[in-house]
């Protein structure tokens, strides 16, 4: 059936267009057939931007800056956060970006060993992903996903997704598919916690300074997308999240670099 479709496809186009036609529509086919698909854009720059980083220095330094400095520091300030909005044992969690595992290592060194903690860090970048596993504990999972924009698991499984410093690496569009993911995969009641740059916090306009002055010298850098909380507002209403709270990403006396969301699942 197919071979009949795709000879009268090739009938109508030389009938039509002639023989040269024919010949091109099927070299523009083999193209787009075979044309090896380029990675994401996310995953292009902070590839690049991580290459360059194990380049100029040593293997702990450019893992803590890659995953935005301060290592031990601001997974500590991600850990205390899950906790304050209810994170317990024998939960199942997804780091979403997890990159060089700043949180795992926080979480791994501050639970009881019987917290049981069903851990996935998800990342574009293998060599993050491969320090991570060295700073945690084997039951810790870690996956690599870059092929689409989703969450890879299955409906209704997770009962916290976190995504701290990711979200302003992608467009708005991207942040938006992924929160439509995220909602699918929390389970009712579980709750998606991420950071966002936005303009109305003080302590993100250093980002977007040093993004200007990395693009009049044509200093090619990874994406910092600036979300505000009206739309984080009007796309929580679009998907079906209930806003749970809103911070300048101060807790505890210690600054998180970025605003905080906490969005959660309803029926």
């Amino acid at each position: 059936m197919r071979i009949f479709s795709y000879f009268k496809i090739s009938t109508d186009i030389i009938r039509k267009h002639g023989i040269i036609a024919f010949f091109r529509a099927i070299q523009f086919y083999l193209i787009r057939k075979f044309k090896k698909k380029k990675e994401p854009h996310f995953v292009q720059e902070y590839q690049s931007y991580v290459n360059n980083l194990l380049k100029v220095f040593p293997r702990d330094t450019a893992m803590s800056i890659a995953a935005g400095g301060n290592y031990i520091e601001t997974g500590s300030i991600q850990k205390d956060i899950l906790l304050f909005y209810g994170l317990k044992p024998d939960m199942s969690i997804i780091d979403y970006g997890c990159g060089s595992g700043r949180l795992a290592h926080a979480l791994a060194n501050a639970l009881p060993a019987d917290y049981n903690l069903n851990y996935l860090g998800i990342d574009v970048i293998e060599e993050l992903l491969d320090y991570a596993r060295t700073k945690s504990p084997k039951n810790y999972k870690f996956k690599i996903h870059k092929k689409n924009i989703s969450i890879p698991v299955i409906d209704e499984s997770i009962d916290i997704i976190c995504a701290f410093e990711l979200f302003p690496l992608l467009l708005h569009e991207e942040i938006y598919i992924y929160l439509e993911d995220m909602k699918r995969a929390l389970k009712t009641g579980g709750k998606v916690i991420f950071s966002f740059l936005e303009f109305d916090n003080l302590m993100s306009w250093p980002v977007f300074d040093d993004s200007v002055i990395n693009r009049k010298k044509k200093i090619s850098v990874h994406l910092n997308t600036f979300t505000e909380k009206s739309v984080l507002q009007m796309w929580a209403e679009k998907i079906g999240f209930k806003i749970i709270e809103f911070t300048d990403g101060t807790f505890e006396g210690k600054n998180l670099g970025q605003s905080l969301a906490v969005f959660e699942k309803i029926p």
